[in-house]
């Protein structure tokens, strides 16, 4: 075995650049195959592996900052791409867009998307020279540390992409006992780390000691996730809640065409009004205009039978505040809102599909979407009482932000008034046809269910619409692009998680102790 990896560290050393980098191309491109609907996690963590050989089988002096960063980036660039090709869907198929040129734009996104990576290999160079680290320090706490805290800028900076980031692979994996304690971001942290200590049983010039140490901590760091989920951070809470979501499929071709408005405002009120439930939960936007368009009976009559049948209604459309004022938003109807209907509000609004960024005005012209400029609402807003639960609402794209989602629920645990025991997602993926995004969304929508150890409702136009549990499994699913009603029991939670009292403070802290760990080992000669 010594032999073999000892061929391979010098093939990796002497390869052609042309050769290593359409190797790393490869191997971040399989990267699509580490999450659903597919689940092998153990891709990503040979891809990881893989990345941080080729990073690291130089000697820093041999090394360039171009020569990294292009191989990172590279990596990254075939990772996204990939993973998110079903933007192409929605930019040719719905928004008019030559698919030529949507190609064109998913290009340039995933290129600025590896900006991220690029930056990973540069700092962890850089560190590398400033501090003369060892190949270990550097593999087993710079390249762990800081892939994470880019994954970590790429959620919030420029509003935040964090689609397809590592920790996201691990839903099913024993690491994803160690989100509720770390949130994603900890999972992408970990998940390095696995990488890492495979990276160093493979190297050349490593002890056998070495190899064995870095087994038992693959063995570790796997085994310590299996204890950690006999942890139960929630306990249930008072009854469940009977629940009706409503799956519509309506063709996203057809859904903004004025001749069928009609249509899908008689489909929805018919879909509700079918039978009385504790919720009944629609998609988003599922009323394809805004609040002041709407026939004049249309709202009072959905409360109307809500107050009659004693059932709480959460309708999804867009609201108009004034002539130039409009939002995505939720509107709750029920016995307990009979003086004035709940609404939330989307507050973590899509670039290019909810707003418009500062220069890209031509873009959303050529993609021709309908209301490409909503207002955003604040972060910390009312779950809505639903009986003896409060249910907090998210919309579409704002499912993939953990940490406003457990900052919301921390701040109402703080209040001890109306802590939200149940999550609610509603989103309309039919912009992407059938494709990977849906089950990558429920993907990440369990990433919060471990998070913060609540259920999670989501009700969609064409999926997924399912329950899950508080253990993150799926319970009950409709099947994808089709119409109908998904009807099934939630058992809401109390009680808090590590992630919702610290946030990504535990592994952002975890991150920068490696780093300054290994610098301070070095200086004093270690």
């Amino acid at each position: 075995m010594n032999k073999a990896v000892a061929t391979a560290a010098t093939w990796l050393t002497s390869c052609r650049s042309w050769k290593l980098n359409l190797l790393l191309l490869i191997a971040g491109g399989l990267n699509v195959f580490a999450f659903e609907p597919y689940g092998f996690w153990q891709i990503q963590t040979l891809g990881l592996a893989l990345l941080f050989i080729v990073l690291l089988a130089p000697a820093p002096e041999q090394q360039s900052y171009r020569r990294v960063m292009l191989q990172s980036g590279l990596y990254s660039f075939a990772w996204l791409t990939t993973s998110i090709s079903w933007l192409v869907i929605a930019m040719s198929r719905y928004g008019g867009m030559p698919w030529p040129l949507a190609v064109l734009a998913l290009i340039v996104l995933t290129l600025f998307l590896s900006l991220y990576s690029a930056a990973f290999a540069a700092l962890s160079l850089y560190l590398r020279r400033r501090f003369a680290l060892s190949r270990l320090q550097v593999l087993l706490s710079i390249f762990p540390a800081v892939w994470m805290l880019t994954e970590w800028c790429k959620g919030w900076m420029f509003t935040g992409f964090p689609w397809a980031i590592a920790g996201y692979a691990h839903t099913n994996s024993p690491l994803a006992a160690y989100a509720p304690v770390a949130g994603v971001y900890g999972l992408s942290l970990l998940a390095a780390m696995l990488a890492a200590l495979l990276a160093t049983t493979l190297l050349p010039a490593v002890s056998r000691r070495t190899r064995w140490a870095a087994l038992a901590g693959i063995a570790v760091l796997l085994l310590s996730g299996a204890a950690l989920h006999e942890v139960r951070w929630t306990q249930p809470l008072g009854n469940t809640l009977q629940v009706r979501l409503l799956q519509g499929n309506v063709d996203q071709d057809l859904k903004f065409q004025q001749e069928r408005l009609n249509d899908s405002l008689r489909l929805y009120f018919d879909m509700i009004t079918a039978a009385p439930a504790d919720l009944i939960a629609t998609p988003e936007t599922a009323l394809p205009t805004l609040s002041s368009m709407l026939p004049e009976d249309y709202l009072p009559r959905i409360n109307a039978f809500a107050q009659q049948s004693g059932s709480t209604v959460l309708l999804g459309l867009g609201v108009q505040d004034a002539a130039d004022k409009y939002s995505n938003s939720l509107l709750g109807f029920s016995p307990q809102y009979k003086e004035r209907a709940y609404r939330y509000d989307k507050h973590h609004l899509l670039p290019f599909g909810e707003f418009i960024p500062f220069g890209f005005h031509w873009f959303v012209k050529l993609m021709h979407i309908p209301i490409g400029d909503f207002s955003g609402a604040g972060l910390y807003q009312m779950p809505m009482a639903v009986k003896d639960q409060f249910v907090m609402p998210d919309i579409c794209y704002e499912s993939l932000f953990g940490e406003e989602i457990a900052a919301q629920i921390k701040a109402r645990y703080v209040a001890q008034q109306a802590v939200p025991s149940i999550l609610l997602n509603v989103s309309n993926l039919a912009w992407y046809g059938d494709s990977i995004a849906m089950p990558q969304h429920l993907q990440f929508a369990q990433m919060r269910v471990l998070e913060t150890g609540r259920p999670l409702i989501s009700a969609t136009n064409t999926g997924a619409t399912v329950i899950i549990d508080a253990s993150a499994q799926v319970r009950q699913q409709l099947p994808y692009q089709q119409q109908a009603v998904l009807q099934g029991a939630v058992q809401g939670m109390q009680g808090v998680t590590p992630y919702i009292q610290f946030g990504n403070g535990l592994a952002l802290g975890v991150a920068l102790l490696l780093i300054l760990l290994a610098v301070v080992a070095r200086r004093r000669g270690h």
